[in-house]
């Protein structure tokens, strides 16, 4: 094991590039994960591994859950407590962090399962919220993840919000969801858009007898007009209190609990 003791060193400060910028994410193939449960998820997921990054405390507290990943990196790196917190996100990191090649998760049209059901999401900015969508699509059995514009599902935040289900959901990116979401009307789907609108459908009256696809808007504009015409119809959540809207993530728990329900 190679020990790293500045934080300066070359191979941290990509490690760091890795978690802030999408477009060097992009370009390289390569993302960032921290934390034991994550990276070791990643490595039962089949993502190839290329750099580990741990602490002698992370080695002693964690060590044979360790195994499977450190067996499964192409290089590891001993790293102090300072460079630890440096990488991190969290407030309190385990000192497991790893540098991993993307996996092909984006899935092409011709997968998609006409009589499946998918939540859709159009340009979400928050990682976080996408990662929790996915890992409640994950939870209750939707058949996959569409993802048009937004952030970026390989970002830091959204991989430890999903704790995995991003690196096991299938991923669809589509750059003209209008277009497909008429195309999925046209092979026999309900399409629905998601509203914050007391006149639309209430969610409990979804049609949920065949294929099924919802969409979820940017967390402060909504979702586009485009996308709502090209929807069948305008579904909302019925609010009760003062509230005018949920937050992204949960309104769409809200929805898929009743897709599959």
């Amino acid at each position: 094991m190679i020990r790293i003791t500045a934080r300066t060193n070359d191979k941290i400060k990509y490690a760091g590039k890795l978690c802030l910028d999408a477009s060097e994410r992009k370009k390289s193939g390569l993302f960032f994960l921290e934390g034991l449960r994550l990276c070791c998820d990643a490595v039962r997921s089949g993502v190839p591994i290329c750099e580990v990054f741990v602490t002698d405390d992370a080695l002693s507290r964690y060590g044979e859950d360790l195994r499977s990943l450190l067996e499964a990196g192409n290089e590891v790196y001993g790293i102090t407590e300072e460079i630890a917190h440096k990488l991190a996100d969290t407030k309190n990191p385990q000192g497991v962090f790893c540098i991993a090649k993307k996996l092909d998760k984006f899935h092409n049209m011709d997968k998609i399962n006409y009589n499946g059901i998918y939540i859709a999401v159009e340009n979400l900015q928050t990682p976080g919220n996408l990662g929790a969508v996915a890992r409640t699509a994950e939870a209750l059995g939707l058949d996959g993840l569409i993802v048009s514009g937004g952030c970026d599902i390989f970002n830091p935040k959204a991989q430890r919000a999903a704790m995995g289900s991003l690196l096991r959901l299938p991923v669809y990116e589509i750059a003209e969801l209008p277009a497909f979401l008429r195309l999925c009307a046209d092979k026999g789907m309900a399409t629905y858009a998601a509203v914050p609108d007391a006149d639309a459908l209430p969610v409990t009256q979804m049609d949920r007898t065949g294929g099924l696809v919802c969409v979820i808007g940017n967390e402060g504009n909504g979702l586009s007009e485009e996308v709502i015409r090209a929807c069948r119809s305008a579904v909302t959540i019925p609010m009760k209190g003062r509230a005018e809207s949920l937050n992204a993530a949960a309104a769409a728990s809200v929805i898929m609990w009743e897709m599959v329900r």
